[in-house]
């Protein structure tokens, strides 16, 4: 191995005296935008790495040869390696089995009860925990009793060591004696370890209340041959429905209600519940009889018994209702109630045909319900002036009311639509002798405008005479509206507005064009007046007044 060192120096050495060029190769690129570093194809110059000139069996031999061969063997240290405490005992606890007694006052039975427990001690830092296993309805708070800590052990400062647990000792804890008995297979071999010898176990004293709940009372009463698991299996979500009549017109403001009664065949209880109809203004509760087990027969010693106030329980009755107890037209009294049962579901009836085939459910026709306010007229409250008589209405409909529900494909069709009419105000008084007006009846919300024009030296100010509404015809109530409409709007025709009387005198050209499109929902002298009004021959644009004034203003939007 040497000769052949020395042999490869020398023709490096050669080799180097003849080159010429020394730069080294790249060893460094960047591969998914990250530096990294890529071991050299060729050494210094291109020259040919000393590793890639080896045979396999040469870099086998310098891939296990030692160190030793040529540093000589490593030093060894004259002391142990030192592992520290937190180390050497990390994860090492020692568990001891423990109980304590708790004394018991004011019982016949017992005068004290044993508690086992569970000791913990932990190497790593000398602490011990107290735990308690925790049984099932023991009524007691179990669990952690003194969480981890160094627990003193006289009152010189001192705590409890390892070295001072043993088996069968006590164990005073904040005043508490405890009596170790057992611990487990790898405390026994730790404290062996440590030369401790354990002293012999001690077996758990027997707690004479815990002892005295296991063993099970003697009974002296004859179990039923009824398999309440298979009634369950076989019956469960199967309930017959019963349709019937609750008569309580006995009570005051009472009335025959309708009821469904519910029998549930997986436990025999029955439930009542009342149907309500709409705006019936009752409660909306409808469980009138919880779902219960219903008494039909008491015993005869218990006649007197406080129903009312203390409930009934299976050995103050004899018989409970049954299936067998439900027939269609006949009363059954429940809790004092009487119902009259005149109908039934389809799985009610196919039921009582396959087990009960001898009674008959047939349906029963009810006398017709006379309800105390059939018949009866709501008085609706006049007109008072305020508003529109739809939102009056609504206040007399619901308590909160809600606004008129409107035609939208009516709006959206009529939108922009103004039928424009020449009106005079007729009135005893001569000073309204020359008023004229423009009344434009607007088709996408039947609503009514009147814009009075204006009249030289008259003294009264022109403009709006009456903000867009939908004007009433005389005599109609909120019950019966009324209103005008543009088969009302003939020349010559008076329109009473709200106590004023307005006489139509013209009318545009569109009128009678949109009037004659729907022809077939306008009177005829309707379309004669206007057609002799404006004349066949007028032309469309021409203005639609022709009377003294001979001009037509339109009202402002």
């Amino acid at each position: 191995m040497d000769c052949f060192r020395g042999s490869f120096y020398h023709t490096a050495r050669n080799q180097q005296g003849r080159k010429s060029a020394f730069h080294r190769s790249q060893t460094l690129e960047f591969k998914d935008g990250n530096a990294v570093a890529r071991r050299p194809s060729v050494g210094i110059g291109q020259a040919p790495l000393a590793s890639e000139q080896l045979t396999h069996q040469e870099a086998t031999e310098l891939a296990i040869e030692t160190p030793e061969l040529i540093y000589g063997p490593a030093r060894r240290s004259k002391f142990p390696e030192f592992i520290p405490a937190y180390v050497a005992f990390d994860n090492k606890v020692l568990r001891f089995f423990a109980y304590f007694k708790q004394s018991v006052l004011y019982s016949p039975d017992e005068d004290c009860r044993v508690r086992p427990v569970i000791i913990y001690y932990y190497l790593v830092d000398d602490s011990m925990c107290l735990f308690e296993p925790k049984m099932k309805n023991s009524g007691i708070p179990q669990g952690k009793r003194i969480k981890r800590q160094r627990l003193p052990k006289n009152d010189h400062g001192e705590h409890y060591h390892w070295k001072d647990l043993n088996l069968a000792m006590d164990l005073e804890v904040f005043g508490v004696m405890y009596r170790i008995i057992a611990c487990d297979a790898f405390t026994e071999g730790f404290m062996e370890s440590e030369g401790i010898i354990l002293n012999d176990p001690e077996p758990m004293p027997v707690d004479l209340y815990t002892a005295r709940r296991q063993i099970f009372l003697p009974t002296f009463q004859t179990p039923s041959d009824f398999d309440s698991l298979r009634q369950f299996l076989t019956l469960d979500r199967q309930v017959l429905r019963f349709y019937a009549m609750w008569d309580d017109a006995d009570s005051l403001y009472g009335e025959t209600n309708p009821v469904t009664i519910m029998y549930y065949l997986v436990d025999d209880t029955v439930e009542v519940r009342e149907v309500h109809e709409p705006n019936s203004g009752r409660d909306p509760f409808p469980i009138l009889m919880r779902r219960q087990k219903l008494p039909k027969i008491l015993k005869p010693d218990m006649k007197s018994f406080p129903t009312c106030v203390l409930e009934v329980s299976t050995k103050e009755v004899d018989e409970y209702y049954s299936p067998k107890d439900f027939q269609l037209g006949q009363t059954v009294t429940l809790l004092g109630r009487y119902f009259l049962l005149y109908d039934c579901d389809t799985f009610t009836k196919n039921y009582y045909q396959t087990n009960y085939p001898n009674m008959e459910m047939k349906p029963m026709e009810l006398p017709e319900r006379v309800l105390k306010y059939q018949g009866r007229k709501w008085d609706i409250p006049p007109y008072n002036g305020f508003g529109s008589l739809e939102d009056s209405l609504q206040n007399c409909l619901s308590l909160i009311p809600e606004p008129p529900k409107k035609d939208v494909i009516k709006l959206l069709e009529n939108d922009h639509k103004v039928l424009r009419y020449s009106a005079r105000l007729e009135s005893q008084k001569p000073e309204d002798e020359g008023r004229r007006f423009i009344l434009s009846y607007f088709l996408a919300n039947d609503m009514i405008s009147i814009f009075e024009k204006p009249s030289r030296n008259s003294g009264i100010i022109p403009g709006k005479f009456l903000e867009k509404t939908r004007v009433p015809k005389p005599g109609s109530t909120v019950e019966n509206a009324e209103f005008y409409s543009p088969a009302d709007f003939a020349i010559g025709a008076t329109v009473e507005v709200f106590g004023h009387r307005f006489v139509l005198t013209d009318a545009d050209h569109y009128v009678l064009k949109y009037l004659e499109s729907i022809s077939d929902q306008i009177p005829g002298h309707t379309l004669d007046s206007l057609r002799q009004r404006l004349g066949i021959g007028t032309e469309i644009n021409q203005p639609a007044e022709q009377n003294a004034d001979n001009d037509v203003v339109e009202p402002t939007s």
